[in-house]
């Protein structure tokens, strides 16, 4: 009956997402759903508080968008390196029986329970950080152009939907000036409602800075072709057809010279002057590569 010495409880641990530079992938959290931080320990007699609970830290890739489940709100966007958001808070710790005493109870034996911590389903969804993203039907030479420009390795083959994911490479433009490209799966028209790989094409678009946007020279309406993506971005997102963009005609190879004259004309009659490039020779790329380069500069950067 000395008096009151019971202490606090300690405070449970929360749980936190930090972007982390080195993952590229969610894919550990498609094994795993279920988290939870450590939970704070009981406080004790001669007036010892209890430890609070570790926090559990979770990384996850920069550019993971985080969203609650239930209201489908947007909770953080993870877009700079080791930038941190708390998810779910733990919960305070209870009070000791010293902080319920009265003239009239100076030896209370009650104390506080502590608070339940939050619990929180969450949505993870990774959206790619690039400066430039290669847009373009598919099969118009996106990959072979990644590869020709960068170290990266995408898939190329004869035949459309070769790239199912994005792909990054970083691109030198001088001696201290780099950037980075992403290829972008192929656009169908009707994209924006699913059609294709269309959503997993749109949704990274709108982390690019500058869109390069390619055309097939070996197509017979390449205004249309240009008109088709650009009316799927639109669709998307009103904001996405407004993105800057430079058109460049790949495989110009296939095509002499004249019925080359022919279809740039058409394209400038509306106003676009494209680059002329052939990804699989290497024409024109040093050029395209210089005024994408130019135009970066002008461009506020990515996040």
């Amino acid at each position: 009956m000395g008096g009151p010495n019971g202490g606090d409880g300690g405070k449970g641990g929360d749980v936190i997402l930090e972007a982390d530079p080195h993952l590229s992938t969610l894919i550990d959290y498609h094994y795993k759903r279920h988290y939870k931080a450590e939970r704070g320990q009981h406080g004790r007699g001669k007036d010892q508080h209890g430890r609070s609970g570790e926090d559990l830290i979770l990384k996850v890739p920069v550019g993971t968008m985080v969203y609650d489940v239930e209201t489908n709100q947007l909770i953080a966007d993870l877009t700079t390196p080791y930038q941190r958001v708390v998810v779910a808070k733990g919960g305070r710790g209870g009070r000791g029986n010293t902080h319920f005493v009265t003239p009239t109870n100076q030896s209370p034996r009650i104390a506080e329970k502590g608070e339940e911590g939050e619990a929180k389903w969450i949505r993870l969804e990774l959206h790619l950080l690039a400066d430039v993203g290669i847009i373009g039907l598919p099969n118009v030479g996106k990959s072979t152009l990644l590869s020709r420009v960068s170290s990266a390795h995408p898939k190329i083959a004869p035949y459309p939907f070769t790239t199912i994911h994005p792909v990054l490479g970083v691109v030198r433009a001088g001696e201290f000036e780099s950037f980075v490209m992403a290829d972008i799966p192929g656009l169908i028209e009707g994209a924006h409602q699913g059609s294709g790989l269309g959503i997993s094409f749109l949704r990274h678009i709108r982390r690019c800075r500058l869109l390069l946007h390619l055309l097939d020279a070996s197509r017979d309406d390449l205004l249309a072709d240009y008109n088709v993506v650009n009316n799927e971005l639109k669709l998307y997102d009103e904001k996405l057809g407004e993105y800057p963009q430079i058109v460049a005609i790949n495989k110009i190879d296939l095509l002499s010279p004249e019925e080359l004259r022919k279809k740039v004309k058409k394209l400038r009659e509306k106003g676009i002057e494209p680059f002329l490039i052939s990804a699989l020779k290497g024409d024109g790329l040093q050029k395209l590569i210089y005024e994408i380069n130019n135009r970066l500069k002008s461009l506020p950067k990515v996040g």
